[in-house]
């Protein structure tokens, strides 16, 4: 199994690629099964993930086509073909590896008015039931039936109705899966407390482009009006905020000077305000940001939020910044209960963390100190990276196959910008 070597000490300078968002991307693709017609999407991230969810299209009797890319180009174009599906089952073996496949239910139902999905897997990161999709699928007019660790969904007479969705708290994927099944419904939905992450915005603009009705985009309620069919379209993924975040967190805590190109500012405008609290210098021109920092790291009092608050999948790679802040952090879990399983890794390299319940003290220390530790999930993988990247000595990353579900060609990027990392396998 592959580890990630990193001697820390280097300053990261220079210009840094931002690829496509790994999760607007698991949200697209699957709009592809809403229509006869290609769709053809550009910008889509060279992960694990993407390809999983490519072998999960394909069960389902949709064609993937990867367009001349070179191995070594950041980023693919692909085209999906669902001209005719042969099956409305995801099974377990693929769905275990990925709980994004649970976002195949709602296109399936909308336009096969059945669908039968393996109960999701994913990163361990605290419980994440699936009842809100449901729920908002039978609002609509589906029937649901949970067997055998398999939900089976299936509109009456072929076609949701449509209805009135009221989310009793913002949930992404819950959001998601039920716009997919309302665009080809018969009637009108009215979804009320949606999510408003920009990768449900981006979502509703690949849908739009493929002749959906929906207003409200943006915003805490979505109105759409079923349409019979839908059309292709070409669409290019939004850039990755997650994946622009983690590396300004890594420049930050190097001491360096990082330009991130290909970045939308608005769109991780929580982030980049944690940074400048922190005292981190950033620049936004056009796509790029610029981040900088030749001074000491401040503390901060942070809380995740859905989207427009602090994002959950940055808490982190915050963290592991502010082990070298001068002062303590506060830092409060507010949307998963077990996404402090880094903590004890990063005490491995020297971090003074203490955890109580959802909330983390973390004290800045002067030094961190290389060590071999283990990724947990995909973004405590990256903030094991960045404490790696500046710790004294050797850090040994392990179980990296998190960080290929949702970074595309790390080492590259990093070694880029003067980091001194590398892939080694165990042979």
């Amino acid at each position: 199994m592959d580890r990630i070597v990193i001697r820390g000490g280097n300053r990261l300078t220079g210009r840094l690629p931002i690829s496509g968002a790994k999760n607007a991307a698991l949200t697209l693709m699957p709009c592809a099964l809403l229509t006869e017609e290609p769709v053809t999407l550009r910008n889509l991230p060279r992960l694990a993930d993407v390809d999983s969810f490519g072998h999960l299209l394909n069960q389902l009797g949709a064609s993937t086509e990867i367009e001349g890319a070179r191995p070594t180009d950041f980023g693919r174009v692909m085209t999906i073909r669902a001209g005719r599906l042969t099956s409305t089952e995801a099974p377990y073996d693929i769905v275990r590896k990925m709980r994004a496949s649970i976002l195949v239910l709602g296109p399936l139902v909308g336009r096969a008015g059945e669908a039968k999905v393996s109960l999701p897997g994913g990163c361990a990161i605290g419980n994440r039931p699936i009842d809100l999709h449901l729920r908002a699928l039978e609002a609509m007019g589906a029937d649901i039936e949970l067997a055998a660790g398999y939900v089976r969904a299936s509109a009456p007479g072929g076609r949701l109705p449509g209805g009135r969705v009221t989310f009793s708290i913002v949930s992404v994927g819950a959001t998601e899966n039920a716009v997919m099944a309302a665009v080809t419904a018969r009637g009108g939905t009215i979804i009320e407390n949606a999510a408003r992450e920009p990768e449900i915005v981006d979502l509703c603009n690949l849908l739009l482009a493929m002749g959906a009705s929906i207003s409200g985009v943006g915003t805490g309620t979505l109105e759409i009006e079923g349409r019979d069919r839908l059309h292709g379209a070409t669409y290019r993924v939004m850039p990755d905020r997650i994946e622009a975040g983690s590396y300004a967190c890594a420049a930050a805590i190097t001491g360096g000077s990082v330009d991130l190109v290909g970045i939308k500012a608005d769109d991780m405008r929580a982030t980049i305000a944690g940074l400048a609290d922190a005292g981190v210098t950033v620049i936004e021109k056009g796509d790029v940001l610029t981040i900088a920092a030749d001074g000491p790291l401040r503390p901060l009092t942070l809380s995740t939020a859905p989207f427009p608050g602090f994002a959950t999948d940055m808490q982190a790679q915050i963290m592991a910044m502010l082990c070298r802040a001068a002062g303590s952090s506060v830092l409060t879990e507010t949307i998963f209960e077990n996404r402090y399983m880094h903590v004890p890794e990063l005490a491995r390299m020297g971090a003074d963390i203490q955890v109580r319940g959802r909330t983390a003290l973390v004290r800045g220390v002067d030094r961190l100190v290389g060590a071999p530790v283990m990724a947990t999930d995909l973004r405590a993988s990256m903030s094991l990276i960045i404490a790696g990247l500046v710790a004294e000595g050797e850090t040994q990353v392990s179980r990296v196959y998190h960080l290929d579900r949702g970074y595309e060609r790390l080492e590259e990027k990093l070694q880029a910008v003067g980091a001194d990392i590398e892939r080694v396998g165990d042979g």
